[in-house]
């Protein structure tokens, strides 16, 4: 198949929303995918997980991966099954987490296939998963891994490097030398005082610069997140409620749980049960067990934050849970009740006043996690309206993502303005008010991308 002569970069995702993380570059006579994510949200963004790719997968020579959430890798095992056949290259803790993260949305896909055709509510007479759990484990082969600050060979005449970006375990920045044009792609940029990961690297210089732009619309409040989770803690079991706190298995279940631990250690929270509801999250809290070099807390913490909870592997331990009453907390996946197990603890501990609901990062428009912390009263699940009488809290401290200020605190220590700076991974109103800043405080170029939009590395302006 003939491929375009010209340098370009085509945004294949995450532009104009938030999920979908996918940048094709063509150079040198070489295609590679920044980033293979995963659109979630909205129905008419999810149907595109569903659309032929845009470019034939077995033409795709390398894919580089930022690191392992699924709106970054989660469509991996669907390019592999659909004819892709080179490596994914990625870091090491990066590899390990998506060995966790991908088999497991098989499986979830598989499973929620299965009880939506049971049940009767999907559209579908056989509704079938985008991937299973067989197509997950197939594509972990495909999976390369590389140092963090060290060059490598992507293909003729591109060079790439990982830099630390924080907000979890193996998050990279991928700075691309392609025939002497320097492109840098944030990823997902971590905060400067995380209490669970060491601050991203400074922007190293770059021609071309795709930055993240989750938060770029407001700041992070001020606050100690333990300030900010004790007193909650402490109403909901005062009145004997079930605490549920939906959480990426992968990051955020760490950090809460790690809050937890310093609160019940110093004796600011009573001692109620906890219980982390989610083998993906209990497996990855090893992980992070095995990588201290790129987190913050120590040995003994790490300890003390696994030992704090009653790990829930099975289903039958998970259903368990859902017949006992409180005062507990329940720690459990996924974070923007997208699916998994959670959502069967929303329609046991949902409906009452006494209960309440922690939602603990950002929420994507078109998720249930969105609708509640819009105020929805009942949830939409498994084909019926589940009310919502429980309290929502929206924490605000526990962002793994940099905030606009912090973005902008990133680009600065830069050598040389980038000649045009691509704001993407964020939604329309978060994208172009860090767009605007970005040209009004440092006076570069910058722009919001279209989807499918392809520009012209040598005219990137």
């Amino acid at each position: 198949m003939k491929r375009n002569s010209a340098s370009s970069l085509q945004f294949l995702g995450a532009a104009g929303t938030v999920t979908g993380s996918r940048y094709l570059l063509e150079a040198e006579g070489n295609r590679v995918l920044i980033d293979c994510g995963l659109f979630q949200g909205y129905k008419q963004l999810r149907d595109r997980n569903r659309a032929a790719f845009p470019v034939p997968p077995e033409t795709i020579d390398t894919v580089l991966l930022t690191h392992a959430h699924l709106d970054h890798s989660g469509y991996i095992p669907a390019l592999v099954r659909n004819g892709f056949r080179g490596k994914v290259v990625c870091t090491l803790a990066t590899a390990e987490l998506c060995s966790l993260l991908l088999p497991d949305s098989g499986h979830l896909q598989e499973e929620e296939a299965r009880y939506a055709k049971r049940k009767g509510y999907s559209k579908h007479a056989s509704p079938e998963p985008l991937y299973t759990l067989e197509d997950a484990e197939a594509s972990l082969k495909h999976i390369a891994t590389r140092d963090f600050d060290t060059e490598f060979e992507v293909g003729n005449g591109i060079r790439a490097r990982f830099l630390h970006a924080g907000h979890l375990l193996g998050a990279a920045q991928i700075s691309l030398d392609v025939a002497g044009t320097t492109l840098h792609f944030s990823g997902d940029l971590g905060r400067p005082q995380d209490p669970l990961m060491r601050p991203p690297l400074p922007l190293v210089e770059a021609d071309i610069l795709v930055c993240e732009s989750t938060y770029g619309n407001r700041k992070h409040p001020r606050i100690d997140a333990e300030a900010e989770l004790a007193p909650v803690i402490r109403r909901v079991i005062s009145r004997g409620g079930v605490i549920v706190i939906p959480a990426f298995a992968v990051g955020r279940a760490q950090g809460i749980m790690l809050q937890i631990a310093r609160l019940r250690q110093r004796g600011d929270i009573p001692a109620v049960p906890v219980f982390l509801n989610s083998p993906m999250a209990i497996d990855a809290t090893d992980i992070y067990h095995r990588f201290h070099d790129e987190h913050h807390v120590s040995v003994e913490e790490c300890r003390a934050m696994y030992s704090i909870a009653t790990m829930v592997r099975s289903a039958e331990e998970s259903k368990a849970l859902n017949l006992r009453r409180g005062p507990m907390i329940i720690i459990s996946a996924s974070g923007m009740l997208t699916g998994g197990r959670v959502l069967h603890h929303l329609q046991a501990f949902g409906s009452d006043a006494r209960n309440a609901i922690l939602l603990s990062g950002f929420q994507a428009g078109g998720t249930r996690g969105a609708a509640l912390a819009g105020g929805a009263d009942h949830l939409r699940m498994f084909g019926h309206d589940v009310p919502i009488r429980a309290e929502v809290v929206q924490l605000e401290s526990f962002s793994g993502h940099a905030d606009a200020d912090e973005i902008l605190d990133w680009m600065k220590q830069a050598n040389r303005p980038p000649k045009m700076t691509y704001v993407t991974h964020g939604e329309p109103d978060a994208a172009d008010t860090l767009r605007a800043r970005i040209n009004r405080e440092f006076g570069w170029q910058a722009r919001v991308p279209e989807h499918l939009e392809r520009i012209d590395l040598e005219r990137p302006a």
